[in-house]
């Protein structure tokens, strides 16, 4: 007894269609709509404020870039001037700069200082390198390779704040320097946290894209599976006819 098979009048599904009906099925399955998704994997912003998010988030890949390139100079510079004005030593530089901003109190809090001087060049080597990452990931949206910057643009602008904090706190602000590298890092830290967000906010977006993707590919490829199982061969639903041993299927 062969089991018959009623082919499609309407030809063959597109897999565009195909794609599309499973995106579709998968925001509409009651297990997506009952789990609840931690605000945390959410994208925290759906628009930046003059570009979308993909442009802003290069946007800022290059900006933390270049931050970190000021980073290392600006605490290269500070812990030259802590080594100049250190008490007790010698130096010869009235003529070309004037160490009277360099912080030269308590020793305690001057080591601290040169600590956060020489962290901070530590952490903005590894913003550079992941920057450039970060770059790269972003014009082939490779999400996995976002992640590194994430971790370590979190933890420079983590400790960047500390020390902005304590830097405003022991240095005398008369001093044009003290209060150049004051403003300058509170819009640095203001564009860093911005600029963080946009990109977790991508990241998060491209890796729902990805599973969205992963789903579809298998919703896809189970139907064509299926459809290639329940195909009818030439010679019937059977490899041999039930009177003889003698295949009838195709050579």
């Amino acid at each position: 007894m062969s089991y018959g098979h009623k082919s499609p009048t309407t030809g063959p599904p597109s897999v565009y269609s195909q794609v599309t009906r499973s995106s579709a099925n998968l925001r509409a399955s009651r297990s997506t709509k009952s789990l609840k998704i931690p605000w945390y994997q959410k994208p925290l912003l759906q628009e930046a404020l003059f570009l979308d998010v993909q442009r802003a988030s290069l946007l800022t890949g290059v900006f933390s870039l270049l931050l970190s390139i000021f980073t290392i100079i600006t605490a290269c510079f500070d812990i030259y001037c802590y080594s100049m004005a250190a008490p007790g030593s010698t130096h010869y530089g009235y003529y070309v700069i004037s160490y009277q901003f360099v912080y030269v109190g308590s020793r305690h809090v001057r080591n601290t200082l040169v600590t956060f001087a020489f962290f901070s060049i530590i952490l903005a080597l590894a913003v550079f390198v992941t920057s450039i990452m970060l770059i790269n990931a972003l014009r082939k949206e490779h999400e996995n390779r976002m992640v590194p910057w994430l971790y370590a643009f979190a933890v420079f602008t983590v400790f960047r704040l500390l020390a902005f904090l304590f830097f405003s706190i022991v240095n005398d602000l008369i001093f044009a320097y003290n209060v150049l590298m004051c403003l300058l890092w509170i819009i640095f830290l203001i564009c860093s946290l911005y600029g963080w967000v946009l990109v977790y906010s991508l990241y998060i977006e491209l890796v729902d894209l990805t599973k969205l993707e992963d789903l579809a590919h298998l919703r896809i490829g189970t139907m064509q599976s299926l459809n290639a199982s329940t195909v009818p061969s030439l010679a019937g639903s059977r490899p041999t006819t039930p009177h003889s041993t003698v295949s009838t299927m195709p050579v």
